[in-house]
């Protein structure tokens, strides 16, 4: 079993066990508002994904672009996660928080504007605010360890993600209740509903309390790219990468594929609804399972899953096959997520969390977006068993660095002057 990060002390220096811890029922009610957040937020993602390739493919000048949207979306992600942690750093999380909800309104405006005047570059920069949004919604989980004691902090952090179960019920039923609200303009009522949401996320995220940015903090700590160089950081961000680059790169292409194949929206938004509640629902327990047997399990098992994901799809292009793929697709990207996330929370000092978690997440999404540009025209030009296929080389990848870091993790851990059996 893992040493756990709150008894390590390596070459990286005690990495957390300095924060100042918030009375307890703070926490608990910083968990229980980040998650509520967590929860809304999904109305913003799944409406973008379950909508945003059939707009696409109404409305713009060629197929090869019908995934442009939601690629942008993934872009305005990888874009804004370095700005958010600026802000949050110097203004402390709860300022980047309601950023990150102003931009979600704007996104369901625009969005709506977009499908009522026909606008497909319009549509995309709607999405681009989506994304910003979503960006700071990824800062929750982190946001849920600050103030918690270092043993507790996988379990705070998988927590927040429970949220997204209710995004996965709610997210595709308010695009199935509200897509025909308005004849003329399919998902314009969608879009302004999801405006809303955000807006009561922003009232939900007032009361969040957290510590207040520090002196130290804001100075930044250790250079990033000495940090960034240590092995276990290096998996960290493949692994994390890896399923979430998977994870939207087959989310992209299923519902297009599905539509592609004569499946009805319905069955789309139906499959969306329990990817995402795949996703998140197995955070009630992730924490727990991270703590028992490790972050490198868990995240080992996350890619797995992914990977058997695909060869499901491989099998059929019946609807129980994009079913099945997108439930085992949600599972995998839990635990290799979280897994990877939980990684992250060893790499730094308390002072470095901001920039270090903001690190993470950009190289995640700046890479995740490579793969969502790619899903749209590889499904065009290759159809839906090519997208599977060229899943199972990132996952060795992902692999092979986590087995790296354990290596190197070992020989660290080996007192001076012990050499192997040979």
């Amino acid at each position: 079993m893992e040493q756990p990060a709150s008894m390590r002390h390596d070459d990286e220096g005690p990495m957390n066990d300095s924060d100042a811890l918030l009375p307890g029922h703070i926490q608990r009610a910083n968990i229980w508002r980040l998650a509520i957040a967590q929860a809304l937020a999904g109305a913003n993602a799944v409406a973008v994904y379950a909508a945003g390739a059939i707009i696409g493919s109404q409305l713009a000048p060629s197929p090869m672009l019908a995934t442009l949207p939601i690629s942008v979306f993934v872009v305005g992600m990888a874009v804004c996660i370095l700005p958010a942690g600026a802000i949050a750093r110097r203004h402390g999380r709860r300022a980047a928080f309601l950023a990150g909800t102003a931009a979600g309104v704007v996104a369901g405006l625009l969005a709506m504007l977009a499908v009522i005047v026909g606008g497909f570059w319009l549509f995309c920069l709607a999405t681009f605010f989506g994304g910003a949004y979503a960006a700071v919604v990824l800062s929750f989980r982190f946001a849920a360890t600050d103030g918690v004691a270092p043993a507790q902090r996988a379990r705070a952090l998988s927590l927040v993600m429970a949220g997204g179960v209710a995004a996965g019920v709610v997210g595709p039923q308010l695009v199935t209740w509200t897509m025909d609200l308005w004849p003329r303009h399919m998902f314009a009522a969608t879009f302004l509903v999801q405006a809303l949401v955000a807006a009561l996320s922003a009232l939900i995220l007032l009361g969040v309390r957290l510590p207040p940015p520090s002196a130290a903090e804001i100075a930044g700590g250790r250079p990033l790219p000495e940090i960034a160089r240590h092995p276990r950081f290096v998996a960290a961000v493949i692994c994390g990468a890896v399923s979430y680059l998977l994870m939207n790169f087959l989310m992209t292409a299923a519902p297009l594929a599905m539509h592609m194949c004569g499946h009805s929206q319905a069955s789309t938004n139906l499959g969306l609804q329990w990817h995402v509640i795949a996703m998140y629902a197995p955070s009630f327990f992730t924490g727990h399972l991270i703590a028992r047997f490790g972050a490198v399990r868990v995240t080992s098992t996350g890619l797995v899953l992914t990977g058997l994901s695909a060869a499901v799809g491989l099998g059929g292009m019946e609807v129980a096959h994009f079913w099945a793929t997108l439930v085992l697709l949600g599972l995998g990207w839990n635990f290799g997520f979280l897994g990877a996330s939980a990684l992250v929370l060893e790499c730094h000092r308390p002072e470095e969390k901001t920039r270090v978690q903001s690190l993470n997440d950009f190289i995640v999404f700046s890479l995740m977006a490579i793969g969502s540009f790619a899903s749209g025209g590889l499904l065009s030009a290759y159809g839906w068993n090519a997208v599977l296929w060229v899943s199972f080389a990132p996952l060795g990848l992902a692999l092979v660095a986590l087995a790296l870091a354990m290596r190197r993790r070992i020989a660290d851990a080996r007192p001076a002057g012990h050499s192997p059996v040979e």
